[in-house]
């Protein structure tokens, strides 16, 4: 064991996640191990080092989400290189779908490798290894070769979408989930618009998909050089980094820690991120709700990507006949805007309701985590408006520009909703339970959103624009209700929930929050959730 007596510079380093002066949320509990005091925390870093490491993770998540969309800008040329077929056929469309399904996988297994490793270091890993196969994809001459290439591009560049709410987490207060929640989610987005904008430059510039995928690795090189000097934010990393250097072995000074929230054992680990997260969504009605509201308005997202180029390059008289430069151009706007937008609103909502809760309740605001829901009560309207707007503008009696603004009214409805309910599930469980909501509904609304684009445009044409996003418009008014119920009855449920219970007890069924307190001991003193 360390003498921690020894060394009086060193008494932080091997403390229990447990003590800590008063409760903690899940979100706290997976990262704040670490003294408050101790100035190897993140969360007392100085200002700059903050924001260069969080715009380093950041950077990391827009690169991965660039190179999921860049690609579909070189549909032409693509077809014509492996002579598919006319129109956009499936095979193509394969090539956006894989690398989501590749991502797919990220939130069941970086939990369990970041526990062991630290977040810096997968970064660092996972970015390059994903550009190797997005060359890999550039330079391969057959079909098949480029979207096996896709499908681990997406594979070992996902981990870089999970870990950023961990780093943000580290780094950022609680009290602040939504705020920061709201800058790190504008990456996905951001990164997603983008691809189709430079993509469309390059198509112009060059005649050839392939350079769609030789600039996402140009782009990749630059992120990850960028990004060589960022800091191990994990707060159960950075003691054992500082053991090593201090001469105690990594292996010793693990011994020395709490077990791993995201499990120890592989039945543990498969249990938490596969089978609970397969279950969850099926017996959980928090989980339930949150990965139905995600998974629909996530997978709505990716069909853009396959319809928008679809009704702006449609020659006159049936559409407007847009190049792919300027087709680009709309979704990159659509995609930025509406994400901005959705950004401010809920920084403002959250800056407003804190300062009221405070006010009028004594409520902690990071406590008070339905609240966190309030984006996603105005984003629903937000979706259901746009989707009419789109459906019954989407012809030649219209012009282009009417259905691209009702496209970043959805974007704006839909960010809304992923800046809201995520924040949400980073604290509705104890660390378990939390892991096992956040896989379902992060790997749920990614294998939607990858099969969606699939059939999108053989909807339209049998339903025609005005009833296939009609009818995504219907499904979305019986949706309505979700985020109310959620605010109502969420804390309700969540108290009653096994995910709160002793059943996610691990390591000799002795519950992990048993030893640091949950987040409904703040806010439900005499919920059985909080006695086990």
């Amino acid at each position: 064991m360390l003498d921690t007596a020894a060394d009086p510079a060193e008494e932080h380093l091997i403390k229990p996640m447990g003590q800590h002066n008063g409760p903690m949320s899940a979100s706290e509990m997976l990262s704040h191990s670490m003294s408050s005091s101790d100035p190897f925390n993140p969360m007392n870093w100085p200002l700059h080092r903050k924001i260069y490491t969080s715009f380093c993770a950041w950077l990391f998540a827009a690169a991965v989400a660039f190179g999921a969309t860049c690609f579909t800008a070189g549909k032409a040329d693509f077809i014509q290189d492996f002579n598919i077929g006319d129109g956009v056929p499936v095979s193509f469309v394969a090539g956006l779908s894989l690398y989501l399904w590749g991502i797919t996988f990220a939130p069941i297994w970086t939990p369990h490798v970041a526990d062991r490793t630290g977040r810096s270091l997968i970064y660092l890993i996972g970015l390059p290894v994903s550009g190797l196969f997005v060359l890999g994809a550039g330079l391969s001459p057959s079909l098949g070769g480029v979207l096996a290439c896709r499908f681990f591009a997406g594979l070992t560049g996902g981990p870089c979408l999970v870990l950023i709410e961990g780093t943000f987490a580290d780094i950022w207060s609680a009290k602040t989930t939504n705020t920061y929640y709201a800058f790190l989610g504008t990456a996905q987005y951001f990164g997603a618009s983008l691809g189709p904008l430079a993509g469309g430059y390059l198509i112009k510039a060059t005649d050839n998909w392939r350079w769609t995928q030789y600039f996402n690795c140009i782009l990749i090189a630059i992120v990850f050089l960028f990004g060589l000097g960022q800091s191990e934010t994990y707060q159960r990393e950075i003691p054992r980094r500082r053991a090593r250097y201090s001469g105690m072995s990594r292996k010793d000074f693990i011994r020395t820690q709490d077990p791993a929230l995201s499990g120890e054992s592989l039945g543990e680990m498969l249990r938490i991120t596969v089978l609970d997260a397969i279950v969850g969504p099926f017996t959980d009605p928090v989980i339930a709700l949150s990965t139905l509201f995600l998974v629909f308005n996530f997978a709505v997202v990716f069909q853009w990507f396959i319809s928008v180029p679809a009704a702006l390059g449609a020659p006159p008289p049936m559409g407007p006949g847009y190049t792919i430069d300027r087709i680009g151009l709309a979704i990159g706007l659509t995609g930025t805007v509406g994400s901005t937008c959705a950004a401010l609103m809920s920084i403002t909502i959250e800056q407003v309701s804190s300062g009221m809760l405070m006010k009028s309740t004594k409520i902690v605001p990071a406590t008070a985590i339905e609240y966190r829901l309030v984006p996603a009560m105005i984003g629903q309207f937000l979706i259901t408006t746009s989707l009419f707007w789109i459906g019954w503008t989407v012809s030649p009696d219209f012009s282009p520009i009417v259905p691209i603004i009702g496209t970043a009214v959805y974007i704006f409805g839909n960010a809304s909703i992923i800046i809201s309910i995520i924040p949400y599930l980073f604290d509705a469980f104890p660390p378990a339970g939390t892991l096992t909501a956040l896989t379902s509904a992060a790997s749920g609304r990614i294998l939607f959103a990858g099969f969606l684009p699939m059939v999108i445009l053989y909807d339209i044409t049998a339903l025609t624009p005005k009833w296939a996003f009609g009818t995504f418009g219907f499904i979305s008014i019986a949706m309505w209700s979700i985020p109310f119920l959620l605010f109502r009855y969420g804390a309700t449920w969540r108290a009653k929930s096994r995910y709160s219970k002793a059943s996610m007890a691990m390591h000799d069924g002795e519950a992990i929050h048993r030893k640091l307190p949950g987040r409904d001991s703040v806010t439900t003193h005499d919920s059985s959730a909080t006695e086990t």
